[in-house]
């Protein structure tokens, strides 16, 4: 059953359920026809019983008409002791053997052989009458109007039905022709040609399935080609390093150096590996936080404590450029991985020094329930442009901050920021320079025993 198509069981299903409807519906009319009709026929024997009583009160001969309403009636008048005192036609056969109590009329259907067939018998006790007068009529027209009906039913059930399928699976077909027209254009759906489905133009279910497969193929199509930027950006970030890395490494090669010039050399090239070092491990990272969350080992931290971390580990560079770096005292705690968290702020100090900073404060400030972890500095600030683009991958600040790095720093301090609960965001400090921080949650306060 599950093998067959949609269209067609949901016409078996309607076929089930309109064949059971058209089978209580026969029922029902043959049945209720079937009651009509005896009640017809009851009607006319208690006129017959009626005109039969009067005729033996008069001391006629005959007890009722021998063709009444198109039926043969069937008479007789039987005593308290069961003897039939009069019969109508004569000779006729007792039509009940026994009598109904006194003072009740009573219904019944029999069966004779002669006149042979069906009957419907009335016997009614009247005043002024000794003895019980029975009217008898003929069911045999009853059974030819329902014989008719039952013909006519089984006639026209199955041509109904039939009738029924056929509109259940044209409408089925219709309902479902736009579903087959989304699964042919889906079928030609590939990464180089992201075509949309087709939209019905009817407001039901199947037109919010095709805009909601659309907005799931708009979200795969943006992030492959979010996937495409990222590694043509990865290729054409590793191509440099390794470029320069051969180029040194060919003109050590090239010809007798001294013990300088090689020096100088395996210098540059370990320079060049260790860029291709660290991003490789940025590239790592951001691939490792776009499959899963990223792993962090959560702990109460100090906000002090990490930046004194991070300003311990960049003093030597910023000493070599010039520049100064301060920690604004704070005790705030947050709940984070220190690790990440020094890593992060590290990227943001690396981006001060490498776009001109010269004085730099680290700090930390409490914003509804999150501690944010600034880095500002006195260079030129963003541009406008900038702003927006920010923490996107390979992404670098225009000229007047440089174009230095892989443009990877500020995505991975939004997915660390990201990945603690918070945030992370830049902007321009109001007495110049720029402000660069990352958002994490406040530890709560411990409890008191």
């Amino acid at each position: 059953m599950s093998r067959l198509p949609i269209r067609l069981r949901l016409t078996l299903a309607f076929g089930v359920t309109m064949a059971a409807v058209l089978a209580a519906m026969a029922v029902f009319v043959y049945l209720r026809v079937g009651d009509a009709l005896l009640s017809s026929v009851d009607q006319t024997l208690r006129s017959q019983a009626t005109e039969a009583v009067s005729s033996v009160r008069h001391g006629e001969s005959r007890l009722t008409d021998r063709d009444v309403a198109g039926g043969t009636t069937l008479a007789q008048l039987v005593a308290p002791d069961g003897r039939i005192v009069r019969s109508s036609p004569i000779g006729l056969a007792p039509l009940l053997r026994r009598l109904p109590p006194d003072g009740r009329d009573a219904f019944r259907s029999i069966s004779l052989r002669a006149p042979e067939g069906d009957w419907r018998v009335l016997a009614v006790h009247a005043r002024g009458v000794n003895g019980v007068v029975v009217v008898a009529r003929s069911l045999e027209p009853r059974e030819e109007s329902l014989s008719r009906i039952f013909r006519e039913l089984l006639v026209a059930s199955p041509l109904a039905l039939l009738l029924a399928c056929g509109a259940g699976y044209a409408l089925a077909s219709a309902a479902l022709r736009p579903v087959e027209a989304m699964r042919r254009r889906a079928a030609g759906v590939t990464a180089a040609s992201p075509d949309l489905l087709p939209v019905p133009r009817s407001r039901d279910e199947i037109s919010r399935l095709a805009e909601t497969l659309n907005e799931m193929l708009d979200r795969l199509h943006a992030s492959l080609e979010h996937e495409r930027r990222f590694v043509a950006d990865a290729s054409h970030e590793l191509r440099t390093p390794l470029a320069l890395l051969r180029t040194e490494l060919d003109l050590a090669l090239r010809r007798p150096r001294s013990a300088e010039e090689l020096e100088e050399s395996l210098r540059s090239a370990a320079e060049e590996t260790e860029r291709l070092t660290r991003l490789a491990e940025d590239l790592l990272l951001i691939a490792r936080g776009d499959r899963a969350a990223l792993p962090l080992r959560r702990e109460r931290v100090v906000a002090q404590d990490v930046l004194d971390v991070v300003a311990r580990r960049f003093g030597r560079r910023a000493e070599a450029v010039g520049a100064r770096l301060q920690v604004e005292a704070s005790r705030l705690v947050v709940d984070a991985d220190p690790e990440r968290l020094a890593q992060a702020v590290g990227n943001l100090v690396d981006n001060a020094l490498s776009y001109g900073g010269r004085s730099i404060l680290l700090s930390a400030h409490r914003e509804n329930g999150t501690v944010e972890l600034h880095v500002v500095d006195d260079g030129p600030g963003f541009d406008d442009a900038f702003l927006s683009r920010a923490f996107d991958r390979f992404s670098r600040a225009d000229d007047a901050r440089g174009r230095s790095g892989s443009g990877l720093g500020l995505s991975i301090v939004a997915l660390i920021g990201a990945a603690h609960g918070g945030g992370a965001s830049v902007a321009n400090a109001p007495g110049g320079g720029a402000d660069a921080w990352i958002s994490v949650p406040a530890a709560p306060e411990p409890a008191l025993i």
